[in-house]
């Protein structure tokens, strides 16, 4: 596998090589919620292999993986959350796996739906299963500003690819093998989470959603933090969904 600036293959021991389910944990600054997101998959989802990609981390978020022993890829460049997550993508699909899944690493999403979501996945040849917590309106439900934003891409996925989608922006997500290929072809840097979704419209894969509920995060700091940033999120993933229409 070609990993960005050289990084190497991540070794799990005897078993790692040939699992079919992997989670991907992208993390940046997360010192504070890391262990809890692993420590969750290791409890409630044992036959998932998982992965963090640590994406530069000023904090102590690689330090902790590494005395924890937790599988970890350790990014030399800061590629974003987009990169963080296509490098998964990316090792998930040139293992073999077949069932991929991003899960973020402030402990907001919990490990123990994915039996859930593996279930729908399967049974409905779904080629995506998005963990929606809007679904049931149950646990952390995000603050106002985003919730907007959301409302906004749910009525914009319905008026441009017929599809209702409650919660584009949940970054607890399960792909199969046809999904990962095209996220592995090319995959958005900044907030890809809504357009991604419109990509696997736009080629005609099905994504399905399932209720979760999601915890507050247990620490770090939200990329969408103040009013400027939320109004620059919002115009931003506006125009690449209706790029994403026009191709």
């Amino acid at each position: 596998m070609m990993y960005p600036m050289g990084i190497q293959s991540v070794s799990y021991g005897d078993s790692v090589v040939g699992q079919k389910k992997l989670v991907i944990i992208p993390a940046y600054n997360e010192e504070q919620g890391i262990e809890l997101a692993v420590r969750g998959i290791l409890e409630h989802a044992p036959d998932y292999d998982y992965l963090v990609i640590n994406d530069c981390s000023k904090d102590r978020t690689l330090q902790i993986c590494r005395n924890l022993g937790f599988h970890v890829v350790d990014l030399p460049i800061n590629l974003g959350i987009g990169g963080a997550v296509q490098t998964g993508y990316r090792y998930a699909y040139e293992h073999g796996y077949e069932i991929a899944v991003q899960m973020d690493g402030d402990a907001q999403h919990d490990a123990s739906y994915l039996k859930d979501m593996e279930r729908v996945l399967l049974t409905e040849r779904c080629d995506m299963v998005i963990g929606s917590r809007f679904i049931e309106k149950r646990g952390f439900q995000s603050n106002g500003i985003r919730r907007i934003g959301i409302r906004w891409f749910g009525v914009m996925t319905m008026l441009l690819f017929g599809q209702k989608i409650s919660d584009a922006t949940s970054g607890m997500r399960m792909c199969n093998r046809r999904a990962m290929e095209l996220f592995v072809k090319d995959y958005p840097r900044d907030y890809p989470e809504p357009e991604t979704v419109c990509r696997l419209l736009r080629h005609r894969l099905k994504v399905k959603e399932v209720p979760v509920m999601m915890h507050n995060r247990v620490g770090g700091k939200s990329s969408l933090g103040n009013v400027g940033s939320s109004v620059y999120y919002m115009l931003k993933v506006t125009l690449a969904i209706l790029i994403e229409r026009l191709r």
